[in-house]
C-alpha cells in the first residue's frame, strides 16, 4: 500500500492526461477557465495533468501530517520540485518544464547520494537499510555508488524519451517505464546482495 500511496501523484498524473486526451475540447474548456487563455488544444491534457499532479502531492503532504504529525524530508523535496517544474509549466503553457521534473528529482537523489559519501563521509543507502541488513563495508559502497549511477542515468533517461518520442509515449514511460526499470534495479540488486550478507553471530 506505501507504495502506490508514495506514487499516488504519478498515477493520478497518468489518470488526468489520459482522461483529458481523450476528451480534448472539454479539457482545453477546463484549462481554458483554470489556467487563462492562450493554451492550444494539444496542451490542455498536460497542463491539466500538470495541475492534478501538484494538487495531489499537496494532499499527499497534508495527510501525512494529519496522520503523523511529522513529513518526510523526501516529501518536502518532491513538493518543492513539481511547485517549482510543475508551476512553471502552468505559469508559460509549456510543457518543457514538467519534462524536466523527474531528470531533476532522479539527479537530486543521485547528486545527495555521491556528495553525502565524498563530503561527508555518510553513507545514505547504509544509514536507510543497516537496520534489515548486515553487509560488508565495501558493499555498502558499491550499493550506494550503483543507487547514483540508476538515478543519473535515469535522468539521462527521461530526457531523451521526453525530447525524442512522442508526448503520450513520455507520459507513458514515466509510469510505467519508470517504475518498470526501479523493478528491475531492485531485484538484480537482491540478487548482488544476497551473495554478501552477513550472517548474525550469535
Amino acid at each position: 500500500m506505501k507504495i502506490l500511496f508514495d506514487l499516488l501523484p504519478v498515477i493520478l498524473f497518468f489518470a488526468a492526461y489520459k482522461v483529458a486526451g481523450g476528451n480534448q475540447a472539454a479539457a482545453h474548456d477546463l484549462a481554458s477557465r483554470w489556467l487563462g487563455d492562450g493554451i492550444e488544444l494539444a496542451q490542455a491534457p498536460i497542463l491539466l495533468a500538470t495541475l492534478v499532479a501538484i494538487l495531489a502531492t499537496v494532499g499527499q503532504i497534508a495527510w501525512v501530517w494529519l496522520r503523523h504529525r511529522k513529513v518526510d524530508t523526501m516529501l518536502w523535496v518532491s513538493l518543492a520540485i513539481i511547485v517549482v517544474f510543475g508551476g512553471a509549466t502552468l505559469m508559460f503553457h509549456n510543457p518543457t518544464f514538467i519534462k524536466w521534473k523527474p531528470t531533476a528529482l532522479y539527479w537530486l537523489f543521485g547528486g545527495t547520494l555521491v556528495v553525502s559519501e565524498l563530503v561527508f563521509r555518510r553513507n545514505l543507502i547504509r544509514k536507510m537499510l543497516e537496520a534489515q541488513v548486515r553487509l560488508p563495508d565495501v558493499v555498502w559502497g558499491r550499493l550506494n555508488l550503483a543507487w547514483a549511477t540508476f538515478f543519473s542515468a535515469m535522468g539521462v533517461l527521461n530526457l531523451y524519451v521526453a525530447f525524442n518520442f512522442p508526448e503520450e509515449t513520455w507520459v507513458n514511460f514515466k509510469l510505467f517505464g519508470g517504475m518498470g526499470l526501479m523493478l528491475v534495479f531492485v531485484v538484480a540488486q537482491g540478487f548482488y546482495l544476497s551473495r554478501h550478507v552477513q550472517e548474525e553471530t550469535t
